[in-house]
């Protein structure tokens, strides 16, 4: 698919059922290769992303099953200590998460030496925010400007743990850095300056790992995490993403006549702030049959359209909604009043600058608004028209267009619309049959 074409006028019916969570598919596949005992994954998002999470694991001896749409993924562990040094090396594609927790899982690796890669987009963005902070327990890691860009080589060398506070609140820096731990000298303690998702601390948990977690902590948020356990296999079941989801949620908003359910969404409430800022512009969500699946909350949400306010976010709120800001750019061209996003810089260093990116393509259809140095700043009100526009090979982009598209006078086409597939494979067939419903 190298571009669709979406006209406004028809409308949103049905049931969906999003895919698997991006953030709880890579861990699960990096947990269970590192656990004693064969883990098996149900729900795990087939998508470009964790496919290259496997392939890395795979060349480096973890058995790892086919995987495929409804099909379970059986991943056999080979222990802390059992990754082999791979013959090649390891693609990461476009996916920044298999990168970055690959840095942590490999650093304390003795003895042994991997060099990881990507696609061109991929060797743009910055991984000295996991190397400079591993380097303080010790790792080994080289690379284009001075470590901070891809290939990147690692030399395993025996780390020491350390207590240390990251500059960022990325659910990937402490990740990496919680991985790495699990076979330091002593303990670890990463101390963010907000609360990024939690999703490896969940899971570590439920792996086995001695960890500790202090959300409220003074001075920061924090995790101990204690080396010597033995992590065992499991049977994890990944909710749908809230990311994905944020995507219909928006869209049952705007397009008039729209009812959408959505079903077995993860609600965890590091990753609910999309929830949030919605229900705080006048959104009737509605969330049905609330329950806890393998430790993650899980719920249905049910959207129809209804009109909105502007929003102002910034500060603590952006690391739990900051994957949702470019469809929430969409949603305040419709809502009453001035919306103001800030403190977001972090977009400047996906898989596109989605700052820059969002602002260019609204344009392109008609949009008025301001980008700033860390956000956006969307008067509302506005009604879009039809344009050409472009993905920038951004998956949340092209989603993010998709239903700006649905609400615009006439006929928008999308270039590279097949971005979608890095985390929502069945996107447009999913969008095809709600406008059938």
């Amino acid at each position: 698919m190298a571009s669709t074409t979406l006209t406004s006028g028809t409308r949103l019916r049905g049931t969906v059922r999003v895919p698997g969570d991006k953030s709880i598919s890579h861990r699960a596949l990096l947990f269970g290769a590192i656990a004693e005992g064969e883990t098996q994954i149900e729900g795990l998002l087939p998508a470009e992303d964790p496919l290259s999470t496997a392939a890395c694991l795979r060349a480096m001896g973890v058995e790892v099953s086919a995987i495929e749409a409804g099909q379970p993924v059986l991943v056999r562990g080979v222990g802390l200590d059992g990754l082999q040094e791979p013959a090649q090396v390891l693609d990461c594609g476009n996916s920044g998460t298999t990168m970055r927790l690959m840095l942590g899982l490999l650093a304390g690796r003795s003895g042994r030496h991997f060099v990881l890669d990507g696609d061109s987009s991929l060797r743009r963005r910055p991984m000295a925010r996991v190397a400079k902070p591993l380097g303080q327990m010790g790792a080994s890691i080289h690379g284009r400007q001075d470590g901070n860009l891809a290939p990147l080589a690692i030399q395993g060398r025996q780390l020491q743990g350390a207590v240390i506070r990251t500059p960022v609140a990325s659910a990937q820096v402490k990740s990496a850095l919680l991985l790495a731990g699990l076979s330091a000298e002593g303990p670890t303690t990463v101390i963010e300056p907000a609360l990024s998702r939690d999703h490896s601390e969940r899971m570590l948990r439920a792996f086995g790992a001695d960890l500790v977690s202090e959300p409220q902590a003074s001075g920061g948020p924090r995790v101990l995490i204690t080396p010597g356990a033995r992590l065992q296999g499991q049977r994890v079941v990944v909710p749908g993403d809230i990311s994905s989801a944020a995507f219909w949620l928006v869209a049952g908003l705007l397009v008039p006549g729209a009812e959408l359910l959505l079903e077995n969404v993860g609600l965890n409430p590091s990753r609910t702030g999309i929830l949030e800022v919605l229900e705080a512009m006048g959104a009737p969500l509605e969330i049905l049959n609330e329950r806890l699946v393998a430790g993650e909350p899980v719920g249905d949400l049910r959207v129809s359209p209804a009109p909105l306010k502007a929003f102002s976010i910034g500060g603590e709120l952006i690391p739990r909604l900051v994957d949702e800001i470019p469809i929430l750019a969409v949603a305040a061209l419709a809502a009453e009043g001035t919306s103001v996003i800030r403190d977001a810089e972090e977009l400047r260093v996906k898989e596109t600058d989605r700052l820059a990116v969002m602002a260019r393509q609204l344009r392109a259809m008609g949009a008025e608004l301001e980008e700033t140095s860390d956000g956006l700043v969307i008067p509302g009100g506005q009604q879009l028209h039809g344009a050409s526009v472009d993905s920038e090979t951004d998956h949340r982009v092209a989603m993010s267009l998709a239903v700006a598209a649905l609400v615009a006078r006439g006929s928008t086409n999308i270039a590279r619309a097949e971005a979608a597939a890095v985390s929502y494979p069945n996107f447009w067939d999913d969008l095809s049959r709600l406008q059938a419903g």
